[in-house]
């Protein structure tokens, strides 16, 4: 019984956190986008 609670709880968590990581990939995109524009202005300027 208990190793079904324990499977139980990380099936759940491992769905939470997929769940956080699709909502949250837009602004991680914008994010990777702006980083790397921004790299690119640093190499050019030095």
């Amino acid at each position: 019984m208990a190793r079904r609670v324990l499977i139980a709880q990380i099936v759940f968590l491992t769905g939470m956190a997929l769940a956080l990581l699709i909502k949250e990939m837009p602004g991680m995109v914008r994010e990777y986008r702006i980083w790397r524009m921004a790299g690119r202005r640093l190499t050019h300027r030095a």
